[in-house]
This record gives structure tokens, sequence and C-alpha cells, in this order.
């Protein structure tokens, strides 16, 4: 069966391994020179199915109210006339209602916990390098967040997910470096199974295994539409150095990040993905005591710092606003202001390397997996902020529906059914 992949971030290149594992011939088309060069690139890097969430929260709302004029803020509201916004808010405001909120988290980690066997799977197979630490520790400034996380540690509960919830000196006995922190955390959580490694150097070694396979990668290569004729996908039309061509397919599986609904638009296919924009900044370890082990998430400021190997990065800010890739210098201050606040002597400010990535996020939190409507036309989109943690298991369930094996895991609420109707 010929293939086409279409983008080539972690989510497309996994979709692309599972698919030649199953027989077919595939092909990634890829806007850009490489993989893993644009949400994939330097995201935080943690793979924690006990942490994955909703963004649309109970008090997420008023949470957003109440940092909306403070300088330091995880989440950043900045209001257009795009239409598409307005509609995809009016959606998420529903979904933060706790009964909601506890099937979408539950959505979320089903597919995390299965992608996360399906990652050790692989890595039995295929052992490479890709800055790895273990365990998953979240920070509690004060009480109020202690609070605030109630709902998600009783989804963690009622799942049966190993955790401890932790003092505060028992967070500096899992991280020694939090003994030079400027303010000693109330309280926290530690996820012992979770891990986290670096995504984007993950991606560009699958696409070895992949090319090894006989996967083949058009880079520089544009989509200009999908070819669905007669009630089903025939291929894709692209532009490339070379000109205008289309690329035939007995299927196509959208894999392309924020662009996935406007490609998907014309063919009657629409789906509520917007862009929240999300920051990182990676910097050098400048003293090996003082700095993290592995990772941590700050719950106030809903910002990661996480240790890949010589260097530290720190993610977080969810800004729903404009499409465009532009770094906020106010998301940059909060960032460093997280890793100054918990780790001032880890590393130089300095030396940071600025990134912004577009998380294509749907307003319940969980991907849509699986068939699109159209014939032939798949589905592996919105995937948010979790992407990484979802990877292989989203793309091993959707090549397992492209070549009707039935999938390993329940797909209630994960297709696009669930916005049908």
């Amino acid at each position: 069966m010929k293939t086409i992949v279409l983008g080539a971030g972690v989510i497309g290149v996994a979709t692309a391994f599972y698919l030649r594992e199953r027989g077919c011939d595939v092909t990634v088309v890829e806007r850009e020179t490489d993989v893993a060069l644009e949400t994939s690139f330097a995201n935080a890097g943690v793979i924690a199915p006990g942490y994955v969430t909703p963004w649309a929260a109970p008090g997420m709302p008023a949470k957003i109210l109440k940092y909306l004029f403070r300088p330091a803020s995880p989440l950043i509201f900045r209001p257009t006339l795009d239409v598409a916004q307005w509609r995809w808010i009016g959606r998420w405001l529903r979904e933060c209602e706790l009964e909601r909120f506890r099937a979408n988290k539950q959505r979320m980690q089903r597919v995390a916990h299965y992608s996360r066997a399906c990652l050790h799977e692989f890595r039995a197979a295929h052992p490479f390098e890709y800055r790895r630490s273990h365990g998953y520790l979240q920070l509690f400034r004060t009480g109020y967040d202690v609070e605030h996380a109630q709902p998600a540690l009783a989804v963690l509960r009622d799942a049966g997910v190993p955790h401890r919830e932790l003092s505060g000196a028992q967070c500096v006995a899992i991280e020694p470096g939090l003994r030079w922190a400027r303010h000693a955390p109330t309280a926290g959580l530690y996820l012992p199974d979770d891990e986290c490694g670096d995504c984007a150097a993950f991606t560009r070694e699958l696409r070895v295994v992949c090319e090894r396979r006989g996967v083949q990668f058009r880079f520089d290569t544009r989509v200009s539409a999908l070819d669905v004729r007669g009630g089903a996908a025939r291929g894709v039309h692209v532009e490339s150095v070379q000109g205008s061509e289309t690329l035939a397919a007995n299927a196509v599986v959208v894999a392309a990040g924020v662009d996935s609904a406007a490609l998907l638009e014309p063919s009657g296919v629409r789906v509520p993905l917007y862009p929240v924009k999300g920051y990182s900044a990676t910097l050098q370890v400048i003293d090996d005591q003082k700095a993290p082990r592995a990772a941590l998430m700050d719950e106030a400021l809903k910002t990661a710092i996480t240790r890949l190997g010589p260097n530290l990065r720190v993610a977080g800010t969810a800004e729903l606003g404009d499409r465009q890739a532009t770094l906020r210098e106010q998301s940059l201050r909060t960032l460093l202001k997280v890793l100054d606040d918990w780790f001032p002597h880890a590393s130089a400010p300095s030396s940071a390397q600025f990134w912004v990535g577009r998380r294509p996020m749907m307003p319940d939190g969980a991907p849509l997996l699986g068939p699109s409507g159209i014939d032939h036309l798949w589905l592996n989109i919105g995937h948010g902020s979790t992407g990484w943690a979802m990877a292989l298991g989203s793309g091993r369930v959707v090549a397992d529906l492209v070549t009707q094996r039935r999938p390993e895991i329940d797909l209630d609420g994960l297709t696009i059914a669930r916005y049908r109707g």
C-alpha cells in the first residue's frame, strides 16, 4: 500500500515508522529541510503520562484572569479578530467542567501510557542516545497550588498511576540542587516511572531507522492541497524546487501540526484545532551540583525544567493569540525567572537560546486519531503540548487503522466522532 504522511515532526515520523513496519510503501512530505524543525524542535522533552492533562481544567478560566496582568504568567491571552479563535475559546470553556476534565484527562492518559510502552519496546530493538533521564517532580510553591492540583491527583489515584506526594524537604532529597533555591517548595508530587529526553534528537535518529527500512522523505516540499476525488483521498498536490506535481497514494495521513486544519477544510473536514504557542530556553549547565538531575515542573507557572545531558531546557507558557511564531519578551522573562527561582546557580542566563513553537491544540486536549470521514484520509493531529509523550502510541494506532488492524487501545473519545452530531 502506497502511503503518504504529511509532516515530519515526531508524530509524522513515528507514524511513518509503524506504517513501514506493517508493510506499507511510505513517503513523508515536509516543507522544512529536516525532521523536527518546528513544534518538535525544542519542547520540554517530558514523557510523563501521569501528568498529561488538558489545558481545559476546573478553575483555569479564573486562573487566566488572575495572571492576565502579572509580569510573570504561565498563561497569555491575546484577543484577535480571528473568528476561529473565539469559536475555539467557546468550546474550551465548556470543557473546563470537572467531569469533562476527568474524561478528557483519562483519554489523554490512555494514549500517553500506551505510547510510553511503545517507546520502551522500540528502545529495546533500536537503542540510541537522546539525552534521557528518569523521574518527574512537580513542585508546588504554595498551598493554593496544592489545592488546585487535587482534581489531577484524584485522576492519578483512580487510574493507579504510581506517584508520591512529598513534603518540601522530600523534594530536596530527590533533587539536591534545590538546596540553592531562592524559595523552598511547599510540597511536591513525584512520578517515578516518567522520564524526559530530547525529542528532536530522538526524531532525527528515528528518521535514520526509517530510511534504513525504506521510508522516503521529501523535504523542502509544500503541500498545496489534498487530492480528494469521488469521496476518497487519491494523493496530494505539492510544490517544490522541481515545480508542482501530484503524488498518488492509496492512503494519506495528515500529521502536519497546526497546518492540518487548513489542509483539511477544503475537503469538508473541519476540526477545532488552534495554535497555542509555547516557549523554551536552552542553557548550558555550569555547575552540575546545583543543577537538576532529571525533569521538574513548576506547577504555579506551568514551566518545566529538564536536564538534557550537558544542557538545561526551561519550557512553558501557553499563549493563545496570533498564529505567528514570534518570540515575546514577557514569556522569555517568565522562563528565566522560574529557572532562577529553583536553580539560580545552575547555568548562565547569557547562554540561553530561545525558541517558540506553535502547539496544535484541541479545546478538550485529546488528539484526533484515525478516520477523517473521507475514505483513505487519516488523522494524527491535535496533540497540543504532549505530542512527544503520545508520539509512538499515536503513530502505532493510526498505522494499525490504515492497515486494517485492530488497535491495542480503546479509541472511544479519540476520533473525530466526538465532534460530529
